[in-house]
């Protein structure tokens, strides 16, 4: 188990997912002959003379991207009806016989260029056009049109795949040989990351609504992504189960659960996409989606360990929609205004504090309003505010003095973590949970408190054992009992452990509107831990957790 955890804290990731991350969003586009035909999914027969878009200008893409604060373009080379934006020598359904005839991808990759934003392509391995296609031919003729784009549009940040797959000509699904499909990439564009359901660098978030999970984990077992690089070995409990159920929407993909059963783990994070529209293809009678809710996914996506990649798709004219345009505007300005300008604050280290868990005092050197959701959190917490009716934004917002925008990201994050509850056109209430969901929670918190005293008592020294003592009081009752499992948590050696127990703890709090604790438990506890007595801490965190 230690080896394990201690080879799992090491997990890290590779010099071009690190640069991948600190783009923090980029462009999708979406451009073929469904923009033409004003559908979604287009059928492969097509008529080439359909793609002529008049105006096409791709340096007016790029100035639209980094209006919004974006770094970065990929652009659909290729969608599931097989047409191509390029001239491709491998196959008559592609630019070369439209009105257009010229490179669009051309076009694009010398815009990026010239606009200072990275270039990057999709290529559908699903092509409803291709005679080749459910034959091992096809896996040929799609390596050819890769290595088409691969090595004639200068360097590429990245490739993107998906799994979409449909039956060919003769009625057989393909059989796609992505590690051949990887291995060209790593070949001729090295610094690339690739986007896969299954890695090897980027993951499916699990939706295309824009929709991240409460923990964005980057961590994951390799059993859902098997072409990702595994860094360690199996877990302990590899033999004993199968992860064989995970997918790309399961919420927990990198708990304490999931990674013991693993049999290796990964770094892979995912991405959040959406399109800013309804469709992923131009529609007329569409609208951008509002600027509210495009600001929520940049925060739940750049805000939570990824990056958000917004599609935006050109219209029958070559141009992305002056709606669009403005938006984009208006997103880039909000961003700007919001996160442009760094908070000056000290950092103050409180002084005779252990050094498993010290605190420390951040003073901002300007007020900084915006910074609510967590002064909201603890305010529920501590039970100094408790929506026993109803409460709206702008109730909230007058209370502590702010605009209604980032009360509404507070309120609407803490609802979607569980701590409230939102009632339609009626406001928010504070989650009271049911005796069945606090069972729950606290069997989560006791396998993981299992496992922290497990730990403490195979590594963590006698001084270590000891500054526990900092967090007992002479009196019961008093507040602070998640200070002091928190501090346990702080010296197990394994540092997804507080994180893991923190929010556990908050919502027993708010179950139990207190944080109540019993100093009594406590000492005999720390002193199972100095005698390295196991199952005598194990029967002190009952008694601990039957208190509460």
């Amino acid at each position: 188990m230690v080896k394990f955890l201690k080879e799992a804290a090491q997990v890290k990731p590779s010099k071009k997912q690190l640069d991948w991350f600190e783009m923090e969003s980029y462009a999708f586009i979406h451009f073929g002959p469904n923009t033409f035909t004003d559908r979604e999914w287009g059928q492969g027969n097509e008529p080439e003379s359909i793609f002529n878009p008049t105006k096409l200008n791709c340096d007016q893409w790029v100035e639209a991207i980094k209006a919004a604060g974006m770094k970065g373009m990929v652009l659909t080379a290729k969608h599931h009806d097989g047409f191509c934006l390029w001239p491709s020598k491998y196959t008559e359904h592609s630019v070369k016989n439209s009105p257009f005839k010229g490179d669009v991808v051309k076009e694009a990759a010398e815009a990026c260029r010239r606009g200072g934003i990275k270039f990057g392509f999709y290529l559908s391995p699903w092509d409803r056009n291709s005679k080749y296609y459910g034959t091992p031919e096809y896996n040929d003729y799609f390596c050819n049109q890769l290595t088409e784009l691969l090595t004639g549009y200068g360097d590429i940040f990245y490739v993107w795949f998906d799994n979409a797959c449909g039956e060919g000509p003769n009625g057989k699904k393909q059989v796609y040989d992505f590690p051949r499909y990887i291995e060209l990439i790593h070949k001729y564009q090295p610094n690339a990351v690739i986007f896969n359901d299954f890695g090897p660098d980027i993951r499916w978030c699990g939706n295309e609504a824009g929709v991240a999970r409460h923990a964005e984990w980057s961590v994951i077992p390799s059993e859902l992504c098997f072409y990702s690089d595994v860094q360690t070995g199996p877990g302990p409990m590899a033999e004993e189960g199968s992860l064989s159920y995970l997918y790309n929407t399961e919420q927990e993909l990198g708990t304490m659960p999931n990674i013991l059963y693993s049999k290796g783990l990964t770094f892979t994070p995912a991405e959040i996409n959406m399109s800013i529209r309804p469709g992923w293809f131009w529609h007329k009678n569409e609208e951008p989606h509002s600027l509210e809710r495009l600001y929520h996914t940049y925060l739940t996506s750049v805000g939570a360990n990824s990056c958000m990649h917004l599609n935006l798709p050109p219209t029958t004219e070559g141009l992305i929609d002056e709606r669009d345009v403005a938006r984009l505007k208006e997103l880039g300005e909000l961003i700007r205004k919001e996160f442009g300008k760094e908070l000056p604050a000290t950092i103050e280290k409180k002084a005779d504090e252990p050094k498993t868990q010290p605190v420390y005092t951040i003073t901002l050197d300007c007020p900084a309003k915006e910074l609510k959701y967590v002064v909201l959190k603890e305010d529920i917490e501590k039970g100094r505010i408790d929506f026993k009716d109803f409460i709206s934004e702008a109730q909230v917002a007058e209370k502590y003095q702010v605009s209604k925008a980032p009360v509404r990201d507070a309120l609407h994050l803490l609802a979607k973590q569980g701590y409230l509850v939102s009632y339609p056109r009626k406001g928010y209430m504070v989650n009271h949970f049911t005796i069945d969901e606090i069972n729950q929670i606290q069997l989560i918190r006791r396998q993981i408190e299992y496992l922290s005293v497990e730990l403490i008592i195979k590594q963590a020294s006698d001084e270590e054992i000891q500054s526990l003592y900092a967090y007992v009081d002479e009196k019961d009752g008093t507040s602070g009992n998640s200070e002091f499992h928190l501090a346990m948590a702080g010296i197990s050696g394994n540092k997804f452990l507080p994180d893991a127990l923190s929010e556990l703890l908050s919502k027993i709090r708010i179950a139990k509107k207190s944080d109540e604790v019993n100093h009594r438990i406590h000492r005999a506890l720390i002193e199972a831990l100095k005698e390295r007595n196991v199952e005598k801490a194990h029967k002190c965190l009952e008694e601990d957790i039957a208190f509460l």
